[in-house]
């Protein structure tokens, strides 16, 4: 929500980096001794980590493309498609078990993702592609997150993310930020990739300042739930930001969502949910039954 705020005076490399910065102050100076201490910045995994933060930039990038464009909650509830791909992306590697039920909720999320998309149709707009690939970039990121949390920290796994997006973002920067392609651009979106970096006043970096400390919480305690459990098990928790979404989305926006979105919504919560229950129905072992893996 706080970042939408900026869409229309910044470029989202600017931003994003602002964001990465502050998350990295928060990371270094309180989450890395929180867990040991700086030797955690030493991993042995180190190109499995920048692979993992890739995904992330490109799952930030695209849904904030999007969200230029596009009401708050609509963004979010298309990539919230995301825990759902999440199931199906356990089952080829992570090697967990998914059954037939799981995979129909997998089909119903699709099929809101497709009522808000509305391909084919005058309603669709070229913005909504980047909550989608945001979700299948997502996805990847979390399925990589189970692979790093056996032996890696969650701050440690948050300090490789701010550092790609830092480095992403200079190099983006670098190559557009004097405004050169947003020439004779009127689309949002593209103006919010393309448009000339600007000097903030106080205020605006107090703004960014507060997201990036919000993000490096959400990195954190995001990385930490997907060490400590199935992936399948931690997913469908995320959706407790489709309902604030909406929320902030009329209450600072004035976007209320129409019935494509709110048909979208429910279908996508009802698959993901529906995953979850069927996860406690099989008895799934969660992860407040078990030690911290690493921290005993």
């Amino acid at each position: 929500m706080l970042l939408k705020t900026l869409t229309e005076d910044y470029p989202l490399h600017q931003v994003v980096l602002f964001r990465a910065l502050f998350a990295m102050l928060v990371t270094l100076g309180f989450f890395m001794p929180l867990e040991g201490g700086y030797r955690n910045l030493l991993s042995k995994r180190i190109p499995l980590h920048l692979l993992r933060g890739l995904c992330v930039v490109i799952a930030n990038m695209s849904f904030f493309f999007g969200l230029a464009a596009m009401p708050l909650a609509d963004a979010t509830a298309i990539f919230f498609f995301a825990p759902l791909l999440i199931t199906a992306l356990s089952v080829p590697f992570l090697g967990e078990v998914v059954g037939l039920r799981r995979w129909v909720a997998v089909l119903l999320g699709f099929i809101g993702v497709i009522v808000m998309v509305r391909p084919g149709t005058d309603a669709f707009q070229i913005a909504t592609i980047g909550p989608l690939i945001a979700a299948v970039a997502y996805a990847s990121m979390q399925i990589l997150t189970r692979k790093l949390g056996v032996t890696e920290k969650a701050s440690t796994l948050a300090f490789y993310i701010q550092i790609t997006f830092i480095f992403v973002c200079i190099a983006i920067g670098l190559v557009v930020g004097d405004g050169r392609f947003a020439k004779g651009i009127e689309d949002p979106s593209l103006l919010f990739l393309l448009r000339a970096w600007e000097i903030p006043p106080i205020e605006d970096v107090g703004v960014m300042a507060l997201i990036g400390i919000t993000s490096s919480f959400a990195a954190y305690l995001i990385s930490q739930g997907y060490r400590l459990t199935e992936a399948t098990v931690a997913a469908p928790f995320e959706y407790v930001a489709l309902p604030m979404s909406v929320f902030w989305g009329v209450v600072v926006f004035g976007d209320w969502p129409d019935w494509a979105t709110i048909c979208g919504i429910f279908l996508i919560v009802s698959g993901g949910l529906y995953a979850y229950w069927r996860e406690t129905v099989r008895g799934q072992t969660i992860a407040a039954e078990l030690p911290m893996p690493g921290n005993h």
